[in-house]
């Protein structure tokens, strides 16, 4: 499979920070071309004719095999440190995809966003320029190429501002979750430890929350009430 020049808007790219959760760690989806030992972000290019917010999802949906994904474009990056051909020329060569004058060999600006996925959900799926697709902690990333690790950094800074206001755009959590298992994600991704009592007044007082029955896992007195974002 090759990308015709003619089928692609030049200069033109994406890049995504695909969180996940564990359960305990906050995750970011890593692609690798294993013969330069190099990582990168999942990203991708847009076709002629095509909205870039539909290139964005079309290339998600290849990578995790999910078609209902929350999307957010938040920054656009042009530096000069991102415009190293000589690392894409690498990558077309390992690939057998390598021609002198090949339009992946220009200067990018890339369209930056983040996504916020269920982890246990993803079949993660390399595509055709890298070897491999992999969940990495978000505290102990492999060197990314170019400027993808400031690209990581900017999306959990603005995730870390809007926190409160994406809620309802989780898709993280399954569908029922405990006080404690949204008190996790929020701790993973502001990489702090919060009170229980009051996380749980805020999260109470934002009205988005639908309490449902206990969680019975053996009958204790103590069993935690199950929540739901509502709907609408």
């Amino acid at each position: 499979m090759t990308l015709p020049r003619t089928e692609y808007l030049p200069n033109i790219s994406y890049d995504s920070v695909i969180f996940g959760f564990s359960g305990e760690k906050l995750k970011i989806l890593i692609i690798e071309y294993h013969n330069m030992k190099t990582f990168a972000l999942p990203g991708g290019f847009v076709k002629m004719g095509e909205p870039l917010d539909e290139a964005v999802k079309r290339g998600l949906t290849e990578r995790t095999g999910l078609d209902q994904i929350y999307l957010e474009q938040f920054h656009t990056f042009g530096s000069m440190q991102r415009f190293k051909p000589e690392i894409m020329r690498r990558i077309l060569e390992e690939q057998g995809h390598y021609e002198e004058d090949h339009w992946m060999l220009g200067r990018f600006v890339t369209v930056a966003y983040y996504a916020l996925i269920n982890y246990e959900n993803v079949t993660p799926t390399p595509d055709v320029l890298s070897d491999s697709i992999e969940w990495y902690d978000f505290d102990n990333l492999p060197e990314l190429m170019m400027d993808h690790q400031e690209i990581v950094d900017k999306a959990l800074e603005h995730l870390r501002v809007h926190l409160d206001h994406k809620l309802l755009s989780f898709n993280l959590l399954p569908e029922m979750f405990t006080m404690k298992d949204l008190q996790q994600v929020y701790e993973a991704i502001l990489g702090e430890s919060l009170n229980r009592a009051n996380f749980q007044r805020k999260m109470l007082s934002l009205n988005i929350l639908e309490r449902h029955d206990k969680l019975y896992t053996g009958g204790s007195h103590k069993a935690p009430f199950l929540y739901s974002f509502k709907k609408g």
